[in-house]
């Protein structure tokens, strides 16, 4: 119970993917996890189904994480809940892809929106109480998107990830010494089913094939990582840009 009685905000928790993922491992962990979604309806039934299996009550909110008011009155509504919060993992993101000399500033303004200012906005909003508190952590979600230049109109959020990763190593140098630490996973491509209906098979196949380990990632790849960065495991570490991507990464 490596989380236990700490208070843990996720962020998009509520799809198929990463972000459920993580909820669920806190939750295994002994943490009080707060379900966050943009889906309202779909947040109260991951967290209904997770107050079930778990055995505590799992409180859940739909947030706009563009929207400052929203944000505001989640991490408000976790005080007054639990007392605390300890832990925040950073996951809303979005994408829309469409070429440079193409996109449009609604296109652009929204992924930077989620991605990156969206992070700041919740990180803003729980660090008074993580510096009061002389302790807390927070795991960001980049992507290789921020390293690796791509040529299918991803250039927003190629920037958006890049952005994330240098806003974890500032708010890791400014907040250390307050006994927070701040780090980022930036994952290759983890597979979840509802990318199935977006991308066809070959393309799953010829991702598979460029990964060293011989396989997709998997959710559970990227929560088992977030659990070590939350936990006291990592007490010595901050300001990191972790890579998941079973190898691809390191060929390119």
């Amino acid at each position: 119970m490596k989380l236990e009685d700490r208070v843990a905000i996720v962020t998009a928790a509520a799809g198929a993917g990463i972000g459920q993922a993580v909820a669920r491992r806190f939750a295994e962990e002994g943490a009080q996890v707060v379900v966050s979604d943009a889906h309202a309806r779909r947040a109260q039934d991951v967290a209904a189904k997770m107050s079930a299996e778990y055995g505590r009550p799992i409180p859940a909110f739909g947030v706009d994480v563009t929207q400052k008011d929203q944000v505001e009155a989640m991490v408000r509504a976790t005080l007054e809940r639990f007392g605390r919060v300890d832990i925040l993992f950073n996951n809303a993101g979005i994408n829309k892809l469409e070429p440079v000399w193409e996109m449009s500033d609604e296109t652009w303004d929204l992924v930077l929106g989620v991605c990156l200012t969206g992070a700041f906005r919740v990180t803003r909003a729980v660090l008074p109480h993580m510096i009061a508190q002389r302790r807390g952590v927070i795991v960001s979600m980049a992507s290789v998107a921020g390293w690796i230049a791509s040529d299918a109109g991803q250039a927003h959020y190629c920037a958006a990830k890049a952005g994330v990763m240098a806003f974890t190593r500032s708010v890791a140098a400014e907040c250390s010494r307050h006994g927070i630490r701040a780090n980022a996973i930036a994952p290759g491509l983890i597979y979840n089913e509802f990318l199935s209906r977006i991308y066809p098979p070959d393309f799953f196949e010829k991702r598979k094939a460029e990964a060293p380990l011989g396989r997709l990632g998997e959710p559970a790849d990227i929560a088992n990582l977030a659990l070590f960065l939350a936990s006291d495991d990592s007490a010595y570490v901050t300001g990191e840009v972790f890579c998941v991507s079973g190898g691809a990464y390191v060929r390119g």
